[in-house]
């Protein structure tokens, strides 16, 4: 059965996780990606830990699988020509350089561009490749903090919080993926490849959606909510009888449902909660009276009659609870597989399910070089080369 992408190659020239998650999605879709590093290793991520297993980072397994390893030294003459030949039959160039630095390289698009016209070129960047930041390196938590993520993340007595993941990154990588895709099809009608230009912050901003639109229309800036919602009430965590969860009434059948439930019929009828706009204003109140039934009973308990009762619930549950969520094992959520070095090792599956198509786990997450020498002899150097390469620094 053939892959979405397959016969489609992508040179990796990224690191950390915004670039190579967008390249593993790229390769779980079948396209043949060449991870490229310097010799040794300088994905940042492979010495980020713990947790290791047999010296191998978790955080670089999470999003380098179906991929092969080289090693180069872009800084070397021969390093950047072995890059131009890989480039003459490449569909895809991805970096995560500062801006300037593939230029400096002999690397740029414009570069790249006169060997193969169809090279589709994608820096991911800070800042983006131009405006005044252009030059500032981008990490995610000061993105979270410049975009108005953490502003927005947390409580009044928390002050400012990070998400618990480094958001930015993979929203930029989905980003890149949609982007690079976009520009097949338009390759597909034009005959050329372009440049894409992303930049984590750009990315970030995107990301507040209905808050950004908020403060646009109105002029108020937003405030910290906590577990509540902005613009929909009740839409928040609970105490339970024996710990929290989560309810999401959407919409007024939903909260009349929810007065009947817990024996509150009148609270519909009430001015202060008969619309979502009122229920919004009235928020602390409704919460005083929901939760004193609350927590009557168990999560458990509400968790079965909110579904017996179409209302939107969930549990707050820890990782160890995810991963032994039922739901997760029957969406194939988890994998696992063999490494050289780390042994059998387990990992999060794509949540891209695609009939005709579908995920498949073909490669570990390489070794640095470990595919070195099979992809120079692809194009055509000699084992002696190959051996005076190695000597010479230039790879490993």
């Amino acid at each position: 059965m053939s892959m979405s992408l397959q016969g489609i190659r992508v040179l990796d020239l990224s690191r950390v996780l915004a670039g190579p998650y967008c390249s593993m999605i790229l390769a779980d879709l079948g396209a043949d990606v060449t991870k490229v590093e310097a010799p040794g290793g300088s994905d940042e991520t492979r010495q980020w830990g713990p947790p290791y297993q047999e010296g191998v980072s978790a955080y670089y397994l999470c999003a380098n699988r179906n991929k092969r390893s080289l090693t180069v030294d872009l800084k070397s003459k021969e390093g950047k020509r072995i890059i131009e030949q890989l480039v003459e039959n490449s569909d895809v160039v991805l970096h995560n350089f500062r801006t300037g630095k593939m230029e400096r390289l002999g690397l740029g698009y414009e570069q790249l561009k006169s060997i193969n016209e169809q090279i589709v070129y994608c820096s991911i960047t800070g800042f983006g490749e131009t405006g005044p930041y252009a030059h500032l390196p981008g990490y995610d938590y000061i993105i979270q903090a410049m975009s108005g993520l953490m502003s927005i993340t947390g409580d009044e007595q928390s002050g400012p919080q990070k998400l618990g993941v480094a958001i930015t990154d993979v929203l930029t990588g989905l980003y890149a993926c949609i982007g690079i895709q976009a520009a097949f099809i338009q390759r597909e009608r034009t005959g050329q490849g372009q440049q894409i230009d992303l930049s984590l912050y750009d990315c970030a901003i995107s990301s507040l959606v209905n808050i950004a639109s908020n403060y646009l229309m109105s002029g108020h800036v937003p405030q910290r909510l906590g577990k509540y919602h902005a613009n929909i009430a009740p839409y928040q965590s609970l105490q339970t009888a024996d710990g929290e969860m989560v309810i999401a009434v959407g919409n007024d059948k939903q909260f009349n449902k929810l007065c009947k439930l817990i024996g509150k019929e009148e609270l519909a009828n009430d001015k202060r909660f008969k619309t979502n706009s009122d229920r919004v204003y009235y928020r602390k109140e409704l919460e005083t009276i929901v939760e004193q039934q609350w927590k009557r009973k168990t999560t458990a308990e509400w968790q079965h009659l909110c579904r017996a009762h179409s209302i939107p619930t969930g549990p707050i549950q820890a990782i160890d609870q995810v991963m032994e969520d039922p739901q997760v094992q029957a969406r194939d959520m988890l994998l696992s597989t063999n490494h050289p070095k780390a042994g059998r090792f387990h990992m999060v599956g794509s949540p891209l399910k695609l009939s005709e198509s579908p995920i498949t786990m073909r490669r570990h997450p390489p070794e640095p070089g470990e595919h070195t020498g099979d992809i120079l002899q692809s194009l055509g150097y000699t084992r002696e080369a190959i051996e005076r390469f190695k000597k010479q620094g230039i790879i490993d």
